[in-house]
């Protein structure tokens, strides 16, 4: 399953499936094919009724240094009228609803660095465990494009709270795992060296649990935190952000 990937590592372990971001050297930043690959992992899900848990973790030193942002220029000059760079937030945006409406149960892993997309990586995961010396960080303000990718927004309001999170994206700062902790982005903060301890508590129980009724409580779950999807504003977030990369990089030509 899944052996010809090259930004991912999958292990498929009957019910576990571990999904690892393999791409170290640029600090598993998401790039568009890692896009690709786990959109083809997480929408092969459904064919697989035995899964009942995924795990993401990484390869390297950080978790993910976010967005892929060395692609942007590529885009845009390949596709001057934006269609590349609305392509790459349209696959954002299918990977992140995939994420959120799977009806396995998904674990983070975290470590190093979990910064901008990558944080919406995890925090789309329904349970979250990061070593105690992980730095988390919102910084798209901080250089100068919108938090508007693959609509994560209103998960990170509806886990952590808006006021919380307005502070977050509005500042731009690093804070630390125990900070996570508190703001709900963690469930668990632990020595790196029993992330994996801890892993395996969360994941032996939810193997014993009927499969039919773990099934139903996420699909209760996500049914309830899709209920803003009534009025959901990020379904432009794919024009916000290509609107704004486009204006940022003709104002840096133009210097």
């Amino acid at each position: 399953m899944f052996d010809d990937l090259k930004a991912l590592h999958v292990v498929h372990e009957g019910p576990v499936l571990k999904v690892r971001l393999n791409s170290p050297e640029t600090g598993n930043a998401i790039s568009g094919l890692l896009l690709d690959e786990l959109l083809a992992v997480f929408g092969a899900l459904d064919e697989h009724p035995d899964i009942r848990v995924l795990i993401l973790s990484a390869a390297g030193d950080d978790f993910c240094l976010g967005a892929d942002r060395r692609e942007f220029p590529d885009l845009l000059a390949a596709y001057p009228n934006g269609a590349g760079l609305r392509a790459a937030g349209n696959k954002a945006r299918r990977m992140c609803d995939l994420m959120a409406t799977t009806g396995v149960v998904t674990i983070a892993r975290l470590h190093g660095s979990v910064v901008g997309a990558g944080l919406g990586l995890a925090v789309l995961c329904d349970l979250r465990v990061g070593a105690d010396d992980c730095r988390f960080r919102l910084p798209e303000l901080g250089i100068g494009i919108p938090p508007a990718w693959g609509g994560i927004m209103p998960r990170m309001f509806h886990e952590t709270g808006a006021a919380r999170i307005r502070e977050l994206i509005l500042t731009a700062d690093n804070f630390d795992a125990q900070k996570a902790a508190e703001l709900t982005i963690l469930h668990k903060a632990v020595p790196e060296d029993e992330l994996d301890k801890t892993v395996a508590r969360w994941t032996k129980p939810l193997l014993r649990r009927s499969p039919s009724a773990l099934r139903t409580a996420k699909a209760m779950l996500n049914a309830y935190a899709g209920a803003h999807r009534l009025a959901d504003g990020t379904l432009f977030d794919t024009e916000i952000l290509t609107g704004a990369v486009a204006t940022a990089q003709a104002a840096a030509a133009a210097r």
